[in-house]
């Protein structure tokens, strides 16, 4: 009986009003969409499923900012710091250590770890000293840029931990790929179809996870943050605390994204905390819109693809084209341009045919 009413809650929050897309049409709609994205590696060839893995990994960072900036209020520019983080810890763990044993599975779990403990030390000065606006963005781009910079001086021989070399602005490299023990022997989640697979489960598990938990009393108070930080305080609610959590499971997912990007490339360098790197996941959520993640996700895959097209095809201007797209989305849908097309197809869809009739 407890676990049928656990069940049931679960369905319930899936269906709360804190997220886009509810009832029978839209979860036909995200079946169908499972479906095809599970079996579209039986008709593609290795690159273009390697490079979707390369998209999937990245959308774990913009949902983890989609919480904190779209449900919570809070503008950070961090999110690349975590990624750096847990990806060369990862590195050093999975060099030292090596990959038998599915040991690499404790480093992708300690390597996530070290990111939400460095987001709960970060988060407890910036949100228990009051800090917000624009100067917790000022903060946590200037944390971002010190390990940036820091990283990136660590070149010489003295920067080694046991047998990982930091490499400096050259990147550490030649750490092992995910492996998952089995009966008969290691399986080496290399970046083709096995990794495709556990990237797109974890990446469905976070987003429904993340939909239950925005629909929660937590995500409700949560947003009423958002609205009104003094009203929620005054009625009683430690806004801090909730910040706070939010922080770190945000930074924590953008360390799932380090620690996938690392494993699927072998390979992470300083400039992956960089100016750039730190600003293109604003645009990504932004674009789909931030407040929502189901258009955070399809906003985040379109906007990489696009880049990525760009950057092969006119690297000059791929830059360019991102900030002119952020620009329009503030100045024409600040809710962002994917949630502003469903919203619209929604309203159409919903209308009543007397409402039909009065627009003509």
């Amino acid at each position: 009986m407890q676990k049928a009413n656990l069940l049931s809650n679960a369905l319930r929050l899936l269906q709360g009003p804190q997220t886009f897309g509810r009832g029978k049409p839209f979860w036909t709609v995200f079946a169908v969409v499972v479906a095809l994205a599970c079996a579209y590696p039986q008709f593609a060839d290795g690159y273009d499923v390697g490079n979707n893995v390369y998209f999937f990994n990245w959308a774990f960072m913009a949902l983890g900012l989609s919480l904190i900036w779209g449900y919570g209020g809070t503008l950070s520019f961090g999110q690349t710091a975590f990624f750096g983080v847990a990806g060369y810890t990862y590195g050093i763990i999975s060099i030292n250590f090596g990959d038998a044993y599915g040991l690499t599975l404790f480093a992708l779990i300690a390597s996530v770890a070290t990111a939400a403990m460095l987001a709960a030390v970060l988060g407890y000065f910036l949100f228990f000293g009051r800090i917000s606006g624009v100067f917790l963005g000022i903060v946590t781009l200037s944390v971002t840029l010190v390990l940036e910079r820091f990283m990136a001086q660590t070149a010489g021989p003295e920067w080694q931990i046991g047998t990982a070399r930091l490499n400096g602005y050259n990147g550490m490299g030649g750490m092992p790929s995910l492996t998952i023990p089995w009966f008969d022997g290691d399986v080496v989640l290399f970046p083709d179809i096995q990794l495709y697979y556990v990237t797109l489960g974890l990446l469905i598990v976070c987003y429904l996870g993340l939909r239950i938990l925005v629909n929660s009393r937590f995500g409700n108070v949560l947003v009423a943050i958002r609205e009104n930080p003094q009203r929620a305080e005054m009625l009683g609610y430690d806004i801090r605390v909730y910040q706070l959590v939010t922080f770190v499971i945000g930074s924590a997912l953008a360390g799932v994204s380090g620690v996938f990007y690392t494993s699927w490339g072998n390979y992470i360098t300083p400039a992956s905390m960089g100016m750039t790197a730190a600003a293109l996941p604003i645009v990504w959520v932004a674009v789909g819109g931030r407040g929502d993640l189901t258009t955070t996700l399809i906003g985040t895959v379109i906007v990489l693809a696009g880049f990525q097209a760009l950057t092969i095809h006119g690297s000059q201007y791929a830059l360019v084209v991102m900030g002119v797209l952020l620009v329009l989305t503030v100045l024409i849908a600040p809710r962002g341009l994917i949630f502003g097309i469903f919203a619209l197809a929604s309203g159409l869809f919903n209308r009543k045919p007397a409402d039909r009739g009065e627009q003509k």
